[in-house]
């Protein structure tokens, strides 16, 4: 009896068609799953109306809220790329949608957004497992980093247990979406598509910025002007700051930066002509609406990312452009002007003449002390909204934490202001290397953008917070990775071929 055979020869990888055929030829009458979701439909805005009728409104948004998250958790599990889009678009509007007055812990859900997508990253590695990303120079001081902020519970110099636990969240869990982007952003599509996303969204940034300051604020963006504190921070030389759909004009000044320093590595790369204008032309625009912030500290971003570019692609035709770009600048910044918004911009490179630039560096030396007595600094979160809350009498909590690097320096001492410094070095240095090793043209001019991007927030970090604030705090990690996931598409191109990073 040949039974073994027989049975090996059964196929037990059922296609999904016959399996939800039952398994065997016989099909469904016509038009069955229409009809099948019809009454699906029907029974489902009956049972809404039904409870409507005897619950009330609450409960039916809790049902269809229910009905909604459902899948959506399904989906960011199974289908770790849908939940990658997620957050990242999630991440532009989040701040837009809290200052409508959504009384929602819509923190929490990005928080539980990442959970999910880091708990679907540990459930593939465990039957798909690839800890080789773990090994790169980038991931090791990123666990490194990672580890040192989780340690800090144990800082005997903090004032508060509770802001190192809600302070942890945005630095820890966000930490770990640089593995997520790393293991799942595997194709070349798959990048193009969160590039085109990402320039929408700063497009949808711009065009919000542009309307604000031509035809005014939405009644609920400037609902709370009248409040003392809010003016002095937003209204300048008789004008209101714009910020978008952004948190404050910081945010969005930094995002519109980044975002003109990708448009403007598109329009040199080797895309067709068609898109070159239209990079170019969304570069202008964003510039233009980050003048709008009256940011002085984003306005060097662009100057320094070029100089930068120049450093690496120096030859004669760059280096003459960068000294054509340097002349006009200079003439930019020195020309004379009635115009508030140039005058400011020009401010930026005039240091000495910036009242808040010299409060700054007087913050900065009468913390040094501090500093310097305090390796481990005065704990996570002992500065800002969760030190005044949890440790109001303390001596960081009246603190004004203006600055990544001074804050860094003193909730985590001069050894976690070391590790920041060393994780930035690390990551640019990566960044040259694989941008010299990659061979395609459109992965190398990805590269390069990251590259300067990431150079242009450590530049930032400086006068201003750069890392805090969604959306950069996660798309941060999305540009660190960047530069290794374009290096492993190169390669896989130049073993298998362009169709395989299709």
């Amino acid at each position: 009896m040949r039974i073994l055979p027989e049975i090996k020869s059964l196929n037990t990888s059922m296609p999904a068609k016959k399996f939800f055929e039952g398994g065997t030829n016989k099909r469904f009458p016509p038009n069955f799953w229409y009809v099948a979701s019809l009454f699906a439909i029907i029974a489902l805005s009956l049972i809404l109306a039904a409870t409507l009728s005897l619950l009330g409104i609450k409960y039916v948004i809790l049902m269809l809220v229910i009905l909604i998250a459902i899948p959506t958790v399904f989906c960011i599990v199974a289908f770790p790329k849908f939940g990658i889009l997620v957050i990242l678009i999630s991440s532009y509007f989040i701040m837009w949608v809290i200052r409508m007055g959504v009384n929602f812990p819509l923190g929490t859900i990005m928080d539980g957004i990442q959970a999910l997508l880091i708990f679907g990253f540990f459930l593939k590695q465990k039957f798909h497992p690839n800890w080789d990303l773990l090994k790169t120079p980038i991931a090791i001081i990123i666990l490194i980093w990672e580890a040192y902020n989780l340690l800090q519970v144990a800082n005997p110099t903090a004032e508060s247990r509770m802001a190192w636990l809600y302070t942890v969240r945005s630095v820890a869990v966000v930490t770990l979406m640089y593995f997520i982007f790393s293991y799942h952003i595997k194709t070349i599509s798959f990048v193009r598509v969160i590039l085109k996303t990402w320039m929408v969204l700063t497009f949808i940034g711009a065009l919000n910025a542009f309307k604000q300051q031509h035809f005014g604020f939405f009644a609920f963006e400037e609902a709370n002007f009248n409040d003392p504190l809010v003016q002095s921070l937003l209204f300048i030389n008789g004008e209101w700051r714009k910020f978008s759909i952004f948190s404050d004009p910081v945010s969005f000044s930094y995002n519109m930066a980044i975002g003109t320093i990708f448009c403007i590595c598109m329009v040199t790369s080797p895309k067709p002509l068609k898109q070159k204008v239209i990079y170019f032309l969304l570069g202008c625009f964003f510039t233009t609406t980050m003048l709008y912030s009256a940011t002085r500290a984003a306005y060097v971003l662009l100057p320094a990312a070029m100089v930068f570019y120049v450093v690496l692609n120096l030859n004669r035709k760059v280096l003459a452009l960068g000294i054509i770009g340097g002349i006009i600048f200079a003439g930019i910044v020195y020309v004379p002007t009635s115009n508030p918004t140039l005058y400011r911009f020009q401010s930026a490179f005039k240091p000495s003449e910036d009242a808040s630039f010299n409060v700054r560096k007087q913050n900065q030396k009468f913390i040094q002390p501090y500093i310097q007595t305090h390796p481990f600094g005065g704990g996570l979160g002992a500065t800002g909204a969760w030190g005044v809350k949890f440790a109001p009498h303390s001596f960081l909590a009246q603190l004004p934490p203006d600055s990544t690097y001074l804050r860094v320096a003193v909730e985590l001492g001069w050894v976690g202001l070391l590790l920041l410094c060393t994780l930035f070095f690390v990551v640019i240095r990566q960044g040259i290397k694989n941008y010299f090793r990659i061979r395609d043209p459109e992965l190398k001019s990805y590269c390069l953008a990251m590259t300067l991007i990431i150079f242009a927030l450590n530049v930032g970090s400086y006068p201003q917070e750069s890392l805090v604030q969604f959306p950069i705090n996660i798309y941060f990690y999305f540009f660190i990775s960047m530069i290794n996931i374009t290096l492993n598409l190169d390669k896989a191109k130049q073993e298998t071929g362009v169709a395989s990073l299709q």
